[in-house]
């Protein structure tokens, strides 16, 4: 039929090239219009709707839109119906992007993350004025057409042929539209389906075709308004209720739908927050058309448009700066980028985080994770303050972080004092800071290294105040330079064993029991139990390693304890317990990447050591009411100042320092939470923050206690002998 009617008709002027129809044009398109019009009149949707009837339809319209620049119409005639059935046609209608929701280990949310911030609702769901709202305004043929409004789509012609490139789209055009564009992978993708070409719009025809074949109007118009784009970060007409009325989508009157309606077509230029006039305006327009397309009467109309648009907006949602926990938060989708669990490659993670509709069960605590934030607010205040105190949990045998804690609270405004969007707790990579000096909690490791020697709790050193320490060899089999080194304030000099010198954290005998054990080895242990840079650099072996000079983070700390708590083995923390789709139901569990790494003698021989440090050591009366092993760190000159511990089934590290620098701001002579401390020793500020933690997070955990001793390291109870004259000056 139109290969016909285009032969007949197919002399062009030299003025219709100039951007008009000539008349047998404009005959043609009315021609169209009519017989279309009677079919649709007569209700004969099999024969006029099949696909190779559009086909032959949508041949006619784009060789008539083609045809003030065709040079030979026949050829226009002969081809486009062909090339526009050739067209690809199936476009998958994937679920719609939707929140990523994040819950703690017993299944309740703290969080949603977005890239596009969305709540599917089904139509029924949504009330009764926004669907009337938007077709009165977008498409009030709807329900009549089958994807292609002729009488939108000639006008639109007729106009774009003149050089006013028009829209004239269904909302089922529109659909595919933004399905294309939610579908995009790449910036190019998302400008090919907002481009004002010919080209676009068959494509956008084709698609919609198919689509109406395959859906019914009711899905489309309910997938229309889940996806259309509202403006303010407002994906979906549920997200663009709350966002602009505090409402949810089957509240909104017809005043209040109308205006949302109006926002499809220019988010930004109609945006009732900053263009009010031009949102009154454009929801009148709607109004207007609500009117005429009777949906309501005349004085409704009238009554609704001379309210004010009383807007009572709700801050965008969808990011972890809602979250009650915003650091765990951020941590976690962290995490998800670079787990397996949703995909293989970088790229097929992204996409997954930014489509959404999952469920994350993480292994968030909530007892442990607010006894840490009560203990860290009560003794370090935020308010007003440079100083900073940050605190990680991990359960021993799984790697689960039960809680990322700190003083700072979330936020983006370097100038505000008290607010940080680095999470203090964790590793640069993660989030987080290049870390800080760890001080005596890496005696720990010069322990597990002398047990692996096989030297015993008995091991003896007259450790002075000062001392000079040379021999040593660093793992490239260097030889270090002499090294001085003096015991800290809370240390007494004399001789000392295993035993006295943990629970007094006497430098000078671990600068001893580092040269006996090996420099190597000690750093070896270290990285064995988990112990690496929050930079992401390598550990530096040098004489100074067992007095903590790395920067690590509280995470690093706490699940390198948790590697003893263990009886030795060592786990990679993790924050997430399982995945599930939303759609499919299916879920993925994350599972535990552990590995025996430390003798469980060596580990059993640690934890007894540790324990030592509540007998009257630096630990002295921060017992947690159950059995515990815990070591103080106060790094040189007092720049941070740490507590690390654990239970069997829970470690913990506190670190408490200067936000500008421990270094240059050392914690002497310092005001903190209205107390003032002329130094602050592991014991006198994050020792208290971990006791109180502890008490509270093992309130529900049953009290478990650490192995027995192991008799090969000697009598757990040994005195100091006379001190071994091993400590070459």
């Amino acid at each position: 039929m139109g290969g016909r009617h285009l032969a007949v008709g197919g002399d062009v002027t030299e003025s219709s090239r100039g951007g008009r129809f000539g008349d047998r044009a404009r005959a043609l398109v009315k021609s169209a219009t009519v017989k279309l019009e009677g079919y649709a009149a007569k209700g004969r949707r099999e024969s006029v709707l099949r696909l190779s009837g559009l086909g032959v339809i949508a041949g006619l319209l784009t060789a008539a839109l083609l045809m003030p620049w065709a040079g030979t119409t026949g050829l226009v005639a002969r081809d486009v119906a062909a090339n526009f059935m050739a067209m690809p046609a199936n476009l998958e209608v994937p679920p719609l992007s939707s929140r990523v929701l994040l819950t703690d280990d017993e299944g309740e949310p703290f969080g949603e993350v977005a890239q596009r911030e969305r709540e599917n609702l089904s139509l029924d769901e949504m009330g009764p004025w926004m669907p009337e709202a938007m077709m009165a305004i977008e498409d009030d043929r709807f329900y009549e057409h089958s994807g292609l409004d002729l009488r939108g789509v000639l006008r639109a012609a007729l106009r774009t042929a003149q050089g006013d490139m028009q829209g004239g789209s269904t909302i089922t055009q529109q659909y595919v539209k933004n399905l294309l564009i939610e579908t995009a992978e790449t910036k190019e993708e998302v400008e090919e389906a907002n481009a004002r070409t010919l080209s676009r719009k068959l494509s956008e025809l084709r698609y919609a075709i198919d689509i109406e074949e395959r859906y019914t109007k009711d899905e489309i118009l309910e997938g229309y308004l889940n996806l259309s784009y509202f403006g303010a970060g407002a994906h979906g007409v549920e997200i663009a209720a709350q966002r602009y009325f505090s409402i949810p989508a089957a509240e909104l009157d017809p005043g209040q739908a109308a205006l949302l309606a109006g926002l499809v077509r220019a988010p930004s230029l109609y945006d009732p927050i900053n263009h009010p006039e031009n949102a009154k305006e454009r929801r009148d327009l709607v109004l207007d058309r609500m009117v005429a397309t009777e949906v309501l009467t005349e004085e409704e109309g009238a009554r609704y448009k001379s309210q004010d648009l009383d807007i009572d907006p709700t801050p965008r949602g969808g990011s972890c700066s809602e979250s009650e926990y915003p650091f765990f938060c951020d941590y976690v989708m962290r995490w998800l980028a670079e787990s397996e669990l949703l995909g293989e490659t970088a790229a097929e993670r992204e996409q997954r985080i930014t489509q959404g509709g999952i469920t994350v069960r993480t292994t968030l605590d909530r007892n442990a994770q607010d006894s840490a934030q009560a203990a860290i607010d009560k003794r370090v205040p935020h308010e007003d303050s440079t100083k900073f105190s940050a605190q990680a949990l991990v359960e021993p045998g799984t790697g689960r972080v039960r809680g990322l804690a700190q003083n700072l609270r979330y936020g983006f405004d370097d100038e505000q004092v008290g607010s940080t969007s680095i999470n203090l707790s964790v590793d640069k990579a993660d989030g987080g800071s290049s870390g800080f000096q760890a001080g005596s909690t890496f005696k720990t490791f010069t322990l597990a290294a002398a047990l692996d020697k096989g030297l015993g709790y008995g091991t003896s050193f007259d450790s002075p105040k000062t001392m000079s320490i040379s021999g040593m060899s660093n793992c490239d089999g260097g030889t270090m330079s002499s090294w001085n080194v003096r015991n800290a304030g809370e240390s007494d000099e004399g001789g000392h064993n295993m035993i006295s010198a943990t629970k007094g954290s006497v430098n000078t005998y671990f600068a001893q029991l580092q040269k006996r054990a090996g420099l190597c080895a000690t750093a070896q242990m270290a990285e064995k139990a988990g112990v690496r840079r929050a930079d992401g650099g390598e550990l530096g072996v040098w004489s100074s390693f067992t007095l903590g000079d790395q920067e690590v983070s509280p995470l690093n700390v706490a699940n390198s304890y948790a590697t003893f708590a263990a009886r030795g083995e060592r786990c990679e923390p993790r924050p997430v317990h399982s995945i599930t789709d939303e759609t499919t139901g299916e879920e993925r569990t994350a599972e535990s990447d552990c590995e025996q790494v430390v003798k469980e003698e060596v580990a059993d021989g640690v934890n007894h050591l540790l324990q030592q440090t509540f007998k009257g050591g630096t630990a002295n009366g921060l017992d947690i009411g159950r059995p515990a092993a815990g070591k103080t760190g106060t790094t040189d000159g007092a720049a941070y100042a740490w507590f690390a511990g654990h239970t069997p089934n829970l470690a913990s590290a506190v670190v408490v320092g200067d936000v500008r620098g421990g270094e240059q701001n050392p914690l002497q002579g310092v005001t903190i939470g209205d107390r003032y401390y002329g130094i602050v020793y592991g014991g006198t500020l994050p020792g208290p923050i971990w006791q109180e933690t502890m008490r509270g997070a093992t309130a529900d955990l049953p009290s478990e206690g650490f192995a027995r001793s192991p008799r090969a390291f000697g009598d757990p109870d040994a005195e100091p002998e006379s001190g071994d004259d091993d400590s070459d000056a």
